[in-house]
């Protein structure tokens, strides 16, 4: 059997890819099916070694952004679209793979309109509450349609909701479970005091990055700051930290990380009492998966909102509290913080309702469902 994934360029999209892939391996064991050739279609890798650890063959696939404001980008980019759709059909018809699971994303539709044309039968997930242009186009024709958020079926057409299923969002095997042992000792926190785990999403989040440079003075004094600040930001953050906290007794309890790895965000995970995060669909059902109490700040910029209405969808379950970007300020975020850390009742409420939401189960569910296509069209 050959499976092709396929998907935008942005870590949430591909880390959702690479747990099905990883669940496709593990039900293949389990069932004791030939070991099937995967495949990833995109314009590039967001993680080499993720697609190498799953013995995942990358084909590049050329894709421009198609932007929703007038640019002269929208040109260049549609012939580089153009480009790739001619070449995937070419490696495609080739390749012929049995199945293809889409995450969407502009990456994704040189594969889709291939697939299409070449009548491979398509399997498409979507990560946010609104979901994209490329899954409700392919949404027309393919065989299954998965979302991660049940308000989420109402942007598709009438006439092919009866093929939606609620599956959440899929989770990488290696951070959905957090440490229980020796998160302290790892990350060099005294057992002690609380920890509060702060995410900016994959490249960090300068306004985020901001507002807790501000606050840190008044949260050392109570807490130890575990900080993703994304890579580009973590001299600039780094350096200002020290100006901020010169002299401060209690310097050492803030922590920034340019990147957390698989192992330290387990690490982090399992020793946060709250977490600080953007609204991207893979880091809500990653907090949704430790069962942790959240302060969530939507991104305003976010392709259609999404990040906005990921927020509020994941607030509606009580595991959150929603805090507006235009109202992030130090002393407001200072005072949520410490609403949650001295209520232990809303923190664990909110973490009960977070496991709630998280659908542990949700790469399985979609690679049974992959395979099931797949082995179908084999029979054909």
């Amino acid at each position: 059997m050959r499976i092709v994934f396929t998907g935008g360029g942005s870590g949430g999209h591909f880390y959702p890819i690479v747990a099905v892939a990883e669940a496709v391996r593990d039900l293949v064991k389990e069932r004791k099916l030939l070991e099937p050739e995967l495949y990833f279609f995109g314009p590039n890798v967001y993680d080499e070694r993720a697609l190498y650890d799953n013995d995942v063959r990358f084909i590049q696939t050329p894709a421009g952004k198609m932007r929703r404001y007038f640019s002269l980008l929208n040109i260049t980019d549609s012939f580089k679209t153009l480009f790739g759709i001619l070449k995937t059909i070419w490696v495609m018809y080739q390749l012929y793979p049995d199945v293809i699971f889409s995450k969407g994303g502009f990456g994704a539709a040189p594969t889709l309109v291939a697939a299409r044309l070449l009548h491979i039968p398509v399997m498409v997930h979507d990560s946010d509450a609104v979901p994209g242009r490329a899954t409700v186009y392919a949404s027309a024709f393919a065989q299954k349609i998965a979302i991660s958020y049940d308000s989420a079926a109402e942007y598709f057409p009438e006439a092919v909701r009866a093929r939606i299923a609620l599956t959440g969002n899929p989770i990488r095997r290696e951070v959905i479970t957090p440490a229980k042992d020796g998160m302290h000792e790892f990350l060099g926190l005294e057992s002690t005091v609380p920890v509060l785990l702060i995410l900016g999403g994959s490249q960090g989040a300068e306004k985020i990055n901001d507002t807790i440079l501000e606050a840190l003075p008044d949260l050392v004094q109570h807490y130890q700051v575990i900080h993703q600040t994304g890579e580009v930001n973590f001299k600039s953050v780094s350096e200002t930290a020290q100006v901020v906290l010169g002299k401060n007794e209690k310097r050492y309890r803030y922590k920034p990380y340019a990147y957390l790895s698989s192992l330290a965000l387990k690490m982090a995970a399992g020793a946060a009492d709250v977490v600080v995060s953007r609204a991207g669909s893979g880091g809500i059902f990653e907090i949704a998966s430790w069962g942790v109490a959240s302060i969530i700040i939507p991104l305003p910029t976010a392709a259609q909102d999404h990040q906005r209405f990921n927020a509020f969808a994941y607030a509606r379950s009580g595991a959150c509290v929603v805090l507006e970007q235009e109202n992030l300020a130090p002393h407001i975020l200072v005072s949520e913080i410490d609403r949650l850390f001295t209520n232990p009742k809303a923190r664990n409420d909110m973490a009960e309702a977070a496991k709630v939401f998280a659908k542990p189960d949700a790469a399985r569910v979609l690679a049974d469902g992959l395979l099931a296509i797949g082995l179908e069209h084999m029979s054909e």
